[in-house]
């Protein structure tokens, strides 16, 4: 079975990193060292979601370390900003991974497998669909920056995903989830796998003063500027292991094969413009694919208080699919992510997302499809409560149903509806790795026209153990 290989395998990478053996706490910022910190205290706020209790010896960080704790893509600001890609998190957000300095550069580990059992449409009968596995959701990703001169600062960004092994070729079951092919078929009530490069990118940001950056992010593979933090960088997703049934209406884009960014932010807002390859990436997941730069995209992200992240874009992707080469999409998203917390590993976390494609054909342009999530994670020290609802409209294309053929190009939707609660406590940490054991069950109630693939109310469950870094504290420095 690739399970246990492949958990193995994994959690071996974790806990060899050397991010491990050269952790330290990270320092809290005191009025005198304010100036040469921007990101550890923005706007009178210190980072947030970390302890402020523990000690630190601070004779192994050199100065040109701590100047560096930072955004990912700005000196100036806080780095619980960094999300997935260029897109923003609240200054707020809780902060799971492991970090180090080496000589100038700061280098950040971040990571998650999720080992579990799920069952989709449990008690299924008369060939509705659904299924049933033992896999292991995970990702993996290190950042490595560094401030150049007195005005820039270079990033490093790689991702890795082993889901094709944990998983499979085939991804994962799960109701009502679409997108992307194998072996010419397209993958139904199924989550496809990420690629092991899910991401690869160098970004270069000049600070023209503490208001105003200039940054060019490139990525092969990378993530254009479309929607928000991708689902499984987002505190308020982070104890679901499965992907949002709306992920290809939100944020589908966040593993493209080439892409380049150019960003201008000034105070808390944040304009952005990317050209990218708009096809998906293909089922060799192990591989590069073809860079295009073909589709365009626009985002304009603000974040008015340090609890909230808001961001609203559009793009133009030519041709994303595979199977339907000469379909394109234009996607409209809007999201609103909030973080607040009072204590360690004690905070609530939420988001609300809204997304809307049109597929275009020749001059045809099909009507607009809409997805809207809404989830929440309340952590409240060793355990946690989270839930997730979901509205999305599948067409019976996406959904693989026999119709009947139409006149026109056009589709049917069907209006499907999911909730999710499920609830987890930390176990134990080992080598400053959170265990977690988790349950949740889903709830679906799609429109009537499809339930006889499906049943009227369908009903998941899973259970999980989640291994990820731990929370990152933040100790009183010894100057």
């Amino acid at each position: 079975m690739r399970f246990p290989y492949s958990l193995t395998l994994l959690a071996g990478t974790l806990l060899a990193t050397p991010a491990l053996a050269q952790h330290h706490p990270t320092p809290a910022p005191a009025d005198t060292t304010r100036q040469t910190m921007p990101g550890m205290n923005h706007a009178g706020h210190n980072m947030p979601g970390m302890s402020q209790s523990a000690e630190m010896d601070h004779s192994s960080m050199d100065h040109g370390g701590l100047e560096n704790m930072s955004h990912a893509y700005s000196r100036n600001l806080p780095m619980n900003r960094n999300g997935s890609g260029t897109a923003w998190n609240p200054d707020n957000t809780p902060m799971y991974m492991w970090m180090h300095h080496k000589g100038a550069w700061m280098i950040m580990n971040h990571g998650a497998i999720s080992p579990r059992f799920t069952s989709q449409n449990i008690g299924r009968k008369n060939g509705q669909r659904g299924g049933s596995t033992f896999d292991a959701p995970n990702w993996f990703m290190t950042m490595a920056q560094r401030n150049i001169g007195q005005k820039g600062l270079l990033n490093f960004t790689a991702m890795l995903s082993l889901d094709v092994i944990t998983d499979g070729n085939n991804g994962y079951p799960l109701l009502f989830q679409s997108g992307e092919a194998l072996k010419g078929q397209p993958l139904v009530d199924r989550q496809h796998p990420h690629d092991l490069f899910s991401s690869l990118s160098i970004a270069y940001t000049h600070a023209f003063n503490q208001d105003v950056d200039l940054s060019l992010y490139v990525g092969y593979p990378g993530e254009p500027a479309i929607g928000p933090v991708a689902f499984m960088h987002r505190i308020s997703a982070m104890p679901n292991p499965d992907a949002a049934l709306g992920h290809h209406w939100q944020d589908a884009t966040h593993i493209t094969f080439g892409v380049a960014t150019l960003g201008l932010r000034y105070k808390q807002f944040k304009l952005e413009g990317s050209n990218f390859t708009g096809r998906e990436p293909d089922e060799h997941r192990f591989g590069f694919d073809k860079p295009r730069a073909d589709s365009w995209a626009g985002r304009l992200n603000w974040n008015p208080t340090p609890a909230l992240a808001l961001q609203v874009s559009r793009a133009f992707i030519k041709s994303p699919e595979t199977l339907a080469p000469e379909e394109d999409v234009k996607r409209t998203t809007a999201s609103i992510i909030q973080s607040s917390s009072w204590g360690e590993y004690r905070y609530i976390t939420s988001a609300l997302v809204w997304g809307m494609n049109q597929h275009v054909q020749g001059s045809h342009t099909d009507k607009a499809s809409h997805s809207v999530l809404a989830e929440t994670n309340v952590q409240l020290g060793k355990p946690a409560v989270y839930g997730r609802y979901e509205f999305v409209q599948k067409s019976d294309e996406e959904l693989q149903l026999p119709t009947p053929e139409y006149p026109t190009a056009s589709h049917p939707t069907f209006n499907v509806h999911s909730l999710t609660v499920g609830a987890n406590y930390r176990v134990a940490q080992v080598a400053n790795i959170d265990f977690t054991l988790g349950a949740q069950a889903t709830v679906y109630r799609p429109e009537e026209a499809i339930r006889p693939y499906y049943g009227s109310t369908p009903v998941s469950g899973q259970v999980y153990l989640r291994l990820n870094p731990s929370l990152m504290k933040m100790g009183k420095m010894k100057m």
